[in-house]
């Protein structure tokens, strides 16, 4: 029975490539908090043009009450409260130079907090989107992506994103708040000396220039490599264990160092280029400044240069090169700024990787759900094989061309793969390594769609279907089971997250679990360590198949699920799953053909075909694939035909080859 259902989980997203810069990004993200960035700008800008108050009372104070030149007038300042005394005036200075630093304190805290706030809302939404969107691709996706360089991504490349926002953004703002109240305050102070400290500007804008067209591959190509650092650290890390027993400390100590290489000769080469900018700029920039200092104090002390003219009196010449000092040395903090910037685009630009990536297992926007399910499954003429890339799966075999858009797709895992399993049956799939066994249950799931033919559960496409209601549907146990950092408990009711205790026990008691874990020093609180490190093996199969327990599926998928238990275990659990599998469709790949031998239907794959079908005692009778490997568990070696052994090397060459490809 099936309902139509409105809508999708798939989290889109506006963000392309085409045009979009990281301003975008940063508008698109602050849209629900621009209270905190409007807090943030107009609290820039009053610090900053309060920040210009001191040197304007320096020199008027200079003027007006040590050498009593000029009066001393200020902008809604009425002359009745200007006191008439020299010590009058200059008690008033520090009351207004008191009142503009309190002032700009204050404006200061304001500015931080708001730029903080709005660079924190945004970095946390980003992280969490590009996340959602990481979690929403398909296998594949993760197939030929590393894991490090996807940490990096979510971490680091959000981070400097959020790092400019806060300071970057705000440096900015300042500077051009900044350059336009002292250019027009300089200006009216005297043009003609405005346009001799101005002369600077153009001069620092093409260096800039030439600095951003230099910086910006270098930065790009200091991301790519810290990703690849990142990626060699968390393998390693990964795969301590086998570094360790197979004595390869020193091997792996010189990829890391390989790999850190490239990241210092990369980070390196910005970094001279960067060391190199700042100088420059800080030249510029000094010498305009004692360029303007020599004008100025020669005009204090003979008159305006020829061609000049006006006055300028000791006062006034103070407040310019207090103003001018203002002007200039921010300029030169502006490569920083750049420099930030040219950090954060290269980061933004992988950021858009994650953002606009596209799946190839989507949901459909007028999905089926399942309200009930009987349990029919159906393989219609499938045939898959992994589009390019590294290998995707433990399955291999030949290239293969898809005539529906004209690609050549390799390894060809699965080719016209038909079967049905009707509703309560169980149906055993066996064969060779390599022979698509592990594939052909991952498209039940949909963690890969069939390039040809159709999934169906219960007449249904399952591409069809709501995801949701179809993994709920299909209990899945892998022949790697994944446990994450938690407790026992957590990790039994992960998926069926509103399970009670007993719920958790009595799943854990069908797997045969439950006996290990009460010996275990805090029972169901403890805690299992990262991928479950701290259990054996098939301690950790034996929580994976209580997890699926406790879900309660109405197809159930076991991908070799017994094979990190020993004999005596396995014998516990294949008790245990015959009684939950009693009443609901089973698809069961096995190594051990005897887990499977009471299967209502065998199929025998081989090369991604199905090359056997038919039950035990018919496979036997039929004396080919399946028979063989039968004898091979049996330890009846001397009975196998040549041609057996033959087709076996033949076999593992063809997946030995595809996998180094």
């Amino acid at each position: 029975m099936v309902a139509d259902v409105s809508g999708t989980d798939s989290v889109e997203t506006t963000l392309r490539s085409d045009g979009t810069s990281m301003w975008r990004l940063y508008a698109e993200y602050g849209r629900d908090n621009v209270a905190n960035a409007v807090l943030g700008a107009v609290m820039t800008l009053l610090s900053r043009f309060v920040g210009l108050a001191p040197p304007l009372l320096l020199g008027l104070a200079i003027d007006a009450a040590l050498l009593r030149t000029r009066p001393f007038s200020l902008p809604f300042v009425s002359e009745a409260s200007v006191p008439t005394t020299p010590a009058g005036l200059v008690w008033l200075t520090v009351s207004l130079l008191v009142a503009a630093t309190l002032v700009g304190a204050g404006a200061s805290w304001l500015q931080n907090y708001g730029w903080n706030q709005f660079a924190q809302n945004i970095q946390h939404a980003l992280r969490v989107d590009a996340y959602e969107r990481l979690q929403l691709q398909d296998r594949a996706f993760f197939d030929q992506s590393r894991t490090g360089e996807l940490l990096s991504v979510l971490n680091n490349d959000v981070n400097q994103l959020e790092s400019f926002l806060t300071d970057g953004v705000s440096s900015m703002l300042r500077l051009v708040a900044l350059v336009l109240g002292v250019g027009v305050v300089l200006a009216a102070l005297n043009v003609w000396l405005a346009l001799v400290t101005m002369a600077a500007v153009p001069v620092l804008a093409v260096f800039t220039l030439l600095f951003v067209r230099r910086v910006q591959p270098k930065y790009a190509r200091m991301r790519r490599r810290v990703g690849e650092l990142n990626a060699r650290l968390e393998n390693n890390v990964g795969g301590i264990e086998v570094i360790k027993t197979e004595h390869a400390e020193s091997y792996e100590v010189g990829r890391v160092r390989e790999a850190s290489r490239a990241y210092y000769d990369a980070n390196w080469d910005a970094i001279r280029t960067r060391i190199t900018f700042f100088p420059g700029l800080a030249v510029i920039s000094g010498l305009s400044f004692a360029a303007t200092f020599a004008v100025g104090a020669f005009w204090v002390l003979n008159g305006p240069p020829t061609p000049l003219s006006g006055t300028l009196s000791p006062g006034e010449f103070v407040t310019f090169m207090l103003y001018t000092q203002q002007f200039i040395w921010p300029l030169a903090q502006f490569g920083q700024i750049v420099n930030n910037y040219q950090r954060a685009k290269a980061s933004s630009e992988r950021v858009y990787g994650v953002l606009r990536s596209e799946r190839t297992v989507t949901e459909r926007p007028d999905a089926l759900t399942l309200s009930e399910v009987a349990g029919r499954v159906d393989y219609e003429d499938v045939t898959f094989g992994y589009d390019g890339g590294e290998d995707a799966g433990a399955d291999v075999g030949t290239e293969w061309h898809d005539a529906t858009d004209g690609r050549t797709r390799s390894p060809a895992v699965l080719r016209d793969v038909s079967f049905s399993a009707a509703p309560g049956h169980t149906v055993g799939v066996v064969g060779p390594t390599g022979s698509g066994k592990s594939t052909l249950v991952k498209l039940l799931v949909r963690l890969y769609d069939p390039d040809e033919g159709t999934v169906r559960l219960d007449g249904h496409d399952v591409r069809d279907l709501s995801l949701s209601d179809l993994r709920r549907a299909v209990g899945y146990v892998s022949q790697e089971p994944f446990l994450f950092y938690g407790t026992v408990r957590e990790n039994v009711a992960y998926g069926t997250f509103d399970a009670t205790d007993e719920d958790v026990e009595t799943a854990a008691r069908r797997a045969a679990a439950h006996e290990f874990i009460e010996n275990l020093p805090d029972g169901y609180d403890t805690l299992v360590g990262e991928r479950g490190v701290k259990l054996s093996g098939g301690q950790r199969q034996r929580i994976a198949l209580a997890r699926t327990f406790l879900k309660d599926p109405d197809v159930l998928v076991l991908d070799e699920a017994t094979s990190h238990v020993d004999t005596e275990t396995e014998a516990i659990i294949r008790r245990s799953l015959d009684r939950f599998a009693a009443d609901r469709t089973t698809v069961a790949i096995a190594h051990r053909l005897s887990t499977v031998k009471d299967a209502d239907e065998i199929l025998v794959l081989d090369g991604g075909r199905i090359v056997e079908r038919g039950t035990h005692e018919e496979l036997l009778v039929e004396d080919g694939l399946y028979a063989n490997l039968w004898r091979v568990q049996a330890g009846d070696i001397d009975d196998l035909p040549e041609s057996f052994f033959e087709e076996a090397i033949a076999r593992r060459a063809t997946v030995e080859s595809d996998r180094s490809e």
